[in-house]
């Protein structure tokens, strides 16, 4: 199977099936000398973490990271870092039934009509077990961001119909939904309660904002940073939208209503009067803050009954059987955010060798 590496100069490889004995990422490409511990990644990890609420799956993992290779005595070596999550709560038996039939809204046609063959239990490589990796690599990623001043912070921005209209970051904690404000969350869980009384799920918008970034990071043509960002954000399983700075918005904007202005910075440095634009043109960076957002599917694996047929054509009606989330945004935020850092990590590494001047800096004597 081609496609599990991700990135240019800081690249990762995620491995592993959602109920094999573990999944797992290599990273390669981080420079040498980040400080990096098993708590740094775990923390990123717990927001993913299942079982949390009664709106998230009611499997039991703890997700507890191993820290294989690449760090040495509390700092990366600049030597490949593995990681490795355990199963430790696989129950295949709940999936023993769909081995026959293609589920709604999932991938097991798409998965045999490509390799004649797939890995019913859990969705097998394409369950939302796979991200593990993803948020691990991220969490090396943003760790490195850090180090630079820059930040991420990505929430809830809706859930069905119910959307924030206020802010609060520290809210994100104080509820299940990760929704940066506290009415909004109340609103999404009278909402999800009644659809898990029908037996059916929701979608929702996350959004996420980087601060710090400077401007020059991506490049013109192919490897654009909103398109590189894109690719990430959209690979994720759930993603079915992505939009940066107002979106899709821009079709009824006029050039006068959409372009941002430049300013003169206090320090000299150039400014926006406004970030229509979500702090990218042309592919690079403009130095304002970088905002996005993804557009997430309702769970696909949902009590009700559907329409769908067996492997040999025939009609069938089903109740799709096992423990699942009646939404996936919550815990897909951190996703977002890992990815987005891992983007941003792997342009900064890029744009080092833009200029003469950055490689004299290096090199120069």
């Amino acid at each position: 199977m081609a496609g599990s590496s991700f990135g240019n100069i800081f690249r990762i490889t995620t491995w592993g099936e959602s109920h094999g004995a573990g999944v797992g990422v290599v990273v390669d490409g981080c420079p040498a000398g980040l400080p990096l511990s098993e708590q740094d990644i775990q923390v990123y990890l717990n927001r993913r973490r299942p079982g949390q609420s009664r709106f998230a799956t009611p499997r039991k993992e703890d997700d507890t990271v191993e820290i294989l290779s690449g760090i040495f005595e509390g700092k990366t070596t600049g030597t490949p870092i593995s990681l490795l999550v355990r199963n430790t709560s696989h129950r295949s038996q709940d999936y023993s039934e769909i081995a026959s039939y293609y589920r709604p809204g999932h991938a097991d046609y798409t998965f045999d009509s490509k390799y004649g063959f797939r890995d019913y239990r859990g969705g097998g490589r394409s369950s939302g077990r796979e991200t593990i990796g993803r948020v691990a690599a991220g969490a090396i990623a943003a760790r490195l961001l850090e180090q630079l001043g820059i930040t991420l912070c990505a929430y809830t921005r809706s859930i069905g119909p119910v959307s924030i209209s206020s802010f609060d970051p520290d809210e994100c904690d104080r509820n299940p939904f990760c929704m940066p404000d506290a009415d909004a969350a109340e609103k999404a869980g009278g909402y999800l309660r009644q659809l898990m009384k029908e037996k059916n799920s929701s979608g929702g918008i996350i959004e996420c904002v980087v601060h710090g970034l400077p401007a020059g990071l991506g490049d013109p043509v192919f490897e654009k940073l909103d398109a590189n960002l894109a690719k990430a954000i959209l690979s994720i399983g759930a993603v079915k939208g992505f939009e940066m700075g107002d979106g899709m918005a821009v079709a009824q904007a006029t050039g006068l209503t959409n372009n941002d202005s430049f300013l003169p910075g206090s320090d000299g440095a150039v400014t926006k009067a406004t970030n229509h634009a979500g702090g990218v043109l042309g592919g690079i960076s403009d130095g304002s803050p970088l905002i996005f957002r993804a557009a997430v599917k309702p769970t696909s694996s949902i009590a009700a009954l559907q329409q769908t047929v067996n492997k040999d054509g025939a009609p069938i009606t089903i109740s799709v059987k096992g423990r699942h989330d009646p939404v996936i945004v919550p815990r897909a935020v951190v996703v977002v955010e890992c990815m987005a850092a891992l983007v941003l990590t792997d342009a900064l590494l890029m744009g080092m060798s833009a200029r003469m001047d950055y490689i004299k800096k290096i090199w120069g004597k």
